[in-house]
């Protein structure tokens, strides 16, 4: 029997500039394994449930081009589950696209450890990133941690070319091998009643969905830069959620958007502002690499003795969407039922919560964690840190977003907070209801009402009095 090739899927569910699943088709007959651990089971409910459609998608193609042969499900530690079943088959190298997390970093030593002893060894594949870390540094040989730079810098390198197309046919493993069912899969079992939201609200998951979706955007790109901070339009890529399971790289989008704008010069300018959120992406992810305590750290270290409060009681009412705040609260509410929330709102949330509520980020990032489908470790750090001020390149921390403003501004008719509101505005919108359908009985929740006016400066004045006492401690100090 020849030895198969195998692919150990973490966060790579495409066939598209798939280096790590070229790699092991070119070793042997194809063996796409995904291990369920306890590091993909601390995720969040809502990205674990995002990451089995993903793993039933690539499933499903993998099936079509092999004749039938899926991908081998199998419940444990990686680093003891496939070290054996290497040996046994005769297996010298594991090929896994890189997830450069600090939690992947550790199970990758671990299985190097446990593969050492046989010879084998275990093969790192780009494919997450447009650039590679090493490739993109300072003058002194370290990350960039200004934003501006760091974009040209990537720009004027440019990004890597994606791998060889997907293959047509592939040669599957035949070994009889033991595995779960993917269809009869639960990775989310304690989703509960945010379950039935997320089946209703989700876009079609998989790489087709993704490619798909990225020529609908490039369609319309024209309209990016002036629609792109509007909550109550459809203008911005809907990519997120397929960038942070890996059913599309941002080579591919990068590649496909910049042909787009060479044959369709009225789509320039709106590409070139959509990359550079893409670049955005990619900055996070570096820090990330450079600073992997970034998501319980402040990487500005005098900013842990900042006077945000730990356990306030304020928190369970952001969770719940029951600030009183129309913009606040219509953003949760559209999280809680969708698992995205549109950027911009997402930093007016944020900002209300380490501002307003003067509640720490690290707060505000694990329930984003836990709620978010696009979940991605490296923009949910970065971005909290950037809204909180405590994090590189971050805005001033008496930056505070005037929620009622920004409605104004970025929601001028009401229709995103009156569609995700019930009772907003005298409206009730069907996806309104909704989230009174779906949310826990104890929370007795009639229709939304606003807080009293007054708490807008209240808030902005116990910030700027907390910051003016943190400057005086950092001054006495």
């Amino acid at each position: 029997m020849t030895a198969p090739g195998i692919l150990w899927l973490t966060r790579d569910f495409r066939l598209h500039d798939n280096p790590a699943l070229q790699a092991a088709i070119a070793d042997g007959p194809l063996l796409p394994v995904f291990i369920i651990d306890r590091l993909t089971m601390t995720q969040g409910a809502a990205s674990r449930w995002r990451l089995m459609r993903a793993l039933q998608s690539l499933d499903a193609t993998l099936r079509q081009r092999t004749g039938g042969k899926g991908i081998t499900i199998l419940r444990g530690e990686a680093d003891e589950i496939l070290p054996p079943l290497m040996k046994r088959l005769g297996v010298r190298r594991l090929h896994q696209s890189d997830w450069p997390t600090s939690e992947m970093r550790t199970l990758q030593g671990r299985m190097r450890a446990a593969l050492r002893p046989a010879g084998a060894e275990l093969v790192l594949h780009p494919g997450h990133l447009l650039v590679h870390p090493r490739a993109i540094r300072t003058g002194n040989g370290g990350a960039y941690r200004v934003y501006s730079p760091f974009a040209r810098a990537v720009r004027q390198l440019g990004p890597d070319r994606p791998a060889a197309d997907a293959p047509r046919r592939i040669t599957a493993c035949t070994e009889p091998l033991q595995g779960l069912d993917p269809l009869k899969l639960d990775l989310a079992p304690d989703l509960h009643r945010g379950r039935a939201a997320l089946e209703q609200f989700a876009p079609p998951a998989g790489e087709g969905a993704a490619l798909a979706r990225l020529d609908d955007f490039l369609d319309r790109a024209s309209a990016y830069p002036g629609g792109r901070d509007r909550p109550d339009l459809d203008a911005t890529s809907g990519l997120s959620d397929h960038l942070a399971v890996g059913e599309i790289s941002p080579r591919v989008v990068w590649a496909r958007a910049m042909l787009r704008a060479e044959v369709s010069p009225e789509h320039a300018a709106g590409i070139g502002k959509f990359l550079s959120e893409v670049i955005w992406r990619d900055f996070s992810w570096h820090l990330l690499i450079e600073f992997p305590q970034m998501p319980v750290a402040c990487c500005r270290p005098e900013w842990e003795g900042f006077p945000w409060r730990k356990d306030a009681p304020e928190l369970i009412g952001w969770q719940r969407a029951e600030t009183g705040v129309a913009l606040v609260d219509a953003g949760l509410r559209q999280m809680w039922l969708t698992g995205r929330m549109h950027n911009r709102v997402r930093m007016v949330v944020a900002s209300w919560l380490t501002k307003h509520l003067l509640i720490d980020w690290r707060a505000g990032l694990a329930h984003f964690a836990d709620c978010l489908t696009d979940w991605d470790p490296a923009a949910n750090a970065m971005n909290w840190q950037w809204v909180a001020g405590c994090g590189p390149n971050a805005a001033p921390y008496f930056r505070i977003f005037n929620p009622e403003r920004r409605a104004e501004q970025y929601d001028p008719q009401g229709d995103y907070r009156r569609r995700w509101l019930a009772g907003f505005d005298g409206a009730s919108c069907p996806e309104a209801e909704v989230w009174l359908q779906s949310i826990p009985p104890a929370w007795n929740r009639g229709p939304w009402l606003p807080g009293p006016p007054s708490m807008l400066a209240k808030g902005r004045n116990a910030a700027l009095a907390a910051l003016a006492q943190f400057r005086a401690t950092i001054s006495e100090t």
